[in-house]
């Protein structure tokens, strides 16, 4: 892109959008499974908005400046507070965010003598470990129950040493929307003296309406003994527009230590919340917004009809032959695997059909699955949700399993990546025919095939060359 010479025309500029947008997954109906949340109610979502759009210039930076900023945030965070045990929290960008300042917090409430530690399970988000990387934290990873997929409390004790900080459970992980034992889990850090946060990014907003219509629920929430920080994003199933997250902290003392100040500069004082410090303030309105759109009673309503959608897709699933769900899910999240169809081709002929259904690799013994976020507006369409599930595992069971060059994951498990620039790896990926400037969405069993093959650490380095060469 160059600058244009001149202004150019709004109409031609939300045109020029429209053409950019033509290959993007729909973000409303219900037949993308992952990354959008949809009430399947247009007057919230317009709502949430024209709020976002309102506070889109106004800077929380400095919350003197823009008194509308505390007031919103107080009431927002106080809702989440109210809904979720109690506690002091912080509006932040998102669920990464929220964790980061929960790490960052736990970190400097426990000073330790060696390198600060903190016990995750290995399901928990890829957060903790990019907070811990950002931070100097060092993870040690807890391994779940193979058949529920919970976080084992007996490793979890084991893990602990005299310089964990931090002990995480999840509420529920995302791969397979199950709720680790979180009771037993907080009774065993509190035991050592040690912090634990429960990342309730996903089900925060979630688990407490669907006890509500009937789910069975466990203890999770600030309310739990041991329980000393908790997240819970709203761009999730708050049905906020994005980023929208909270971070709430038992102790007020603990939330102070996720603060971040500076007086060393002769500039304007420093005091920031968040990892950010300009940020716009659309996000707060939006998700403000659309708590006040729905209320209780709308937030009951989509409870119900998320339940009854998740426990549809969990029954006709299992009817499918060849597929199993895995676990037993608490949550509105359902993933599935097979012993006798490619399941990364499967997704690929959901593709095809014209739904987005989530591959997931495998990993510590967790087989490779599809991954499916039930949401307010899944229930109008499960079944023709299960209609193109069954329709894609026939497809993907006639194709066979993705066909990868002999030899394709030697070479990249061999590759030495650095001797390699973007245009010689995207070479490369268009050689295993892999285009990774093409438009429209493309096939991505091979690449997916291929990532599943690898240690995690091969996985990791290969991703970033995906990404480096995308935006090349």
């Amino acid at each position: 892109m160059s600058l244009p010479e001149k202004g150019r025309d709004i109409e031609e500029l939300l045109a020029e959008i429209s053409r950019l947008k033509q290959d993007d997954l729909p973000v409303r109906g219900g037949k993308v499974t992952a990354y959008v949340y949809d009430t399947g109610r247009p007057e919230v979502h317009e709502a949430a908005a024209r709020a976002y759009f309102e506070m889109l210039e106004v800077n929380t930076l400095d919350p003197t400046a823009f008194p509308s900023v505390v007031e919103m945030e107080r009431q927002v965070v106080g809702a989440v507070a109210e809904l979720l045990g109690g506690g002091s929290g912080i509006f932040t960008s998102g669920g990464t965010e929220s964790i980061m300042l929960a790490v960052k917090a736990a970190r400097d409430a426990r000073p330790v003598g060696g390198r600060p530690r903190m016990a995750v399970p290995v399901t928990a988000h890829p957060a903790f470990h990019k907070a811990a990387h950002y931070l100097g934290v060092a993870v040690d990873a807890v391994p779940v129950d193979p058949v529920t997929f919970r976080a084992s409390v007996a490793a979890v004790e084991e893990a602990i040493t005299e310089d964990t900080v931090l002990v995480v459970a999840s509420a529920p992980s995302y791969p397979q929307g199950v709720v680790d034992p979180v009771a037993e889990i907080a009774e065993a850090a509190s035991a050592r003296g040690v912090l634990c946060h429960v990342d309730a990014c996903v089900g925060g907003w979630l688990l407490p309406w669907l006890r509500e219509a009937g789910a069975r629920v466990p203890p999770f929430d600030l309310s739990v003994p041991g329980v000393t920080s908790l997240s819970c994003d709203l761009h999730k199933f708050g049905y906020s527009p994005k980023g929208a997250s909270v971070v709430l902290f038992a102790d007020p003392a603990l939330r102070r230590k996720a603060y971040f100040a500076s007086a060393s500069w002769p500039g304007y004082t420093v005091i920031n919340a968040t990892v950010q410090s300009s940020k716009s303030a659309g996000p707060l309105g939006g998700a403000w917004a659309t708590f006040q759109a729905l209320g209780r009673d709308g937030y009951l309503e989509l409870g119900r009809a998320t339940l009854a959608a998740a426990r549809r897709l969990r029954e006709g699933i299992a009817g499918i032959p060849g597929l199993r769900v895995l676990g037993d899910p608490e949550s509105a999240l359902v993933a599935f695997g097979s012993d006798e169809v490619d399941v990364f081709v499967l997704s690929d002929e959901a593709r095809k059909r014209g739904w987005f259904l989530q591959p997931q690799l495998s990993y510590a013994g967790i087989p490779a699955n599809i991954h499916i976020t039930v949401t307010g507006v899944t229930l109008r369409g499960v079944e023709a949700m299960l209609e193109v599930i069954a329709e894609s595992a026939e497809a993907a069971r006639e194709r066979g399993p993705a066909a990868l060059p002999e030899g394709l994951v030697d070479l990249v498990a061999g590759l030495d990546l650095d001797a390699l620039d973007d245009a010689a790896f995207g070479e490369l990926a268009a050689a295993v025919g892999v285009d990774l400037g093409g438009s429209g969405q493309p096939e991505m069993a091979v690449v997916n095939a291929v990532l599943d093959a690898l240690p995690a650490d091969r996985r990791e380095a290969v991703l970033i060359r995906f990404l480096s060469v995308i935006y090349a």
